[in-house]
């Protein structure tokens, strides 16, 4: 991995998702298939990796945001990610959702794929990283009302002696016309870990959903989850777990979340 930083490279990414913010419609609402802070993470050149995504929503909200929602109330959602690195710097993902409504009805909620390109990872020497991930959701109107969304997902951290920080500034962009109107939707990610023992880390993820750019909402309309979480990565054994609390009332009141890398 070079460890150089190359501003040019990272720059031009984001300069592009900048561009296109100024006639880009706004989120009207987010599919909850996965709820992870994404790092420096990629697979070694050539490898393909399998993870699940579970979560659930004991205490969601029952009153649909808008006519044909599905609410997350007493939901589930299940999501196979598949990713195969193409070097050490780029990485495609494809993920599949599948959401099991509260009165026990499955629905297939609609594919998404990726990029990831990670520019620096941590190490001893330069304990920061970064990196940026592109995302292309096609998925049912009773999930995500906009349909066609980009999300650009900058990633940026720093890991030493045992301690993590990441951090995410999510930007949604949708792409279906007639919810272009205001720019695009802001969506940050924070975690925060500590190592406790050999491959086990605990700390909390933050995530946040403001609102557009071009007018946040109030912060009672915004939703806002706190999630006590661990992370465990001792040889086969890979996975994430997390219970979440909604801060206001726009966000569910409780979560609860995994992630299990499934070995191939």
């Amino acid at each position: 991995m070079n460890s150089h930083f190359t501003p040019l490279r990272f720059m031009l990414p984001v300069a592009f998702v900048l561009g296109m913010t100024a006639a880009s419609p706004a989120v009207q609402a987010a599919l909850t298939d996965e709820i992870q802070v994404y790092d420096d993470s990629i697979n070694k050149p050539g490898e393909f990796g399998l993870e699940l995504h579970v979560n659930a929503t004991p205490a969601g909200h029952g009153q649909p945001a808008y006519a044909g929602e599905f609410t997350t109330a007493h939901g589930l959602r299940t999501t196979l990610e598949a990713s195969y690195a193409l070097d050490t710097h780029y990485e495609l993902g494809l993920y599949l959702p599948f959401d099991r409504l509260g009165d026990g009805s499955e629905r297939f909620a609609g594919p998404r794929v990726r990029v990831k390109w990670i520019g620096q990872q941590a190490a001893a020497a330069t304990p920061w990283f970064y990196g940026l991930n592109f995302e292309l959701g096609s998925v049912h109107p009773q999930f995500e009302q906009q349909q066609t969304t980009l999300e650009a997902r900058p990633i940026m951290g720093w890991r030493q002696d045992g301690w993590a920080v990441v951090f995410n500034p999510v930007v949604g962009i949708p792409l279906k016309p007639g919810y272009r109107e205001g720019g695009p939707d802001f969506s940050p990610a924070l975690k925060l870990g500590r190592e406790v023992a050999d491959g086990i880390s605990a700390g909390f993820e933050y995530y946040a959903d403001l609102g557009q750019f071009s007018h946040f909402d109030p912060y009672s309309q915004q939703a806002h989850t706190l999630f006590a979480a661990l992370d465990v990565d001792r040889g086969p054994l890979a996975f994430n777990v997390g219970i979440g609390r909604g801060l206001t009332a726009a966000a569910d009141r409780w979560t609860i979340k995994a992630i299990f890398e499934i070995p191939l």
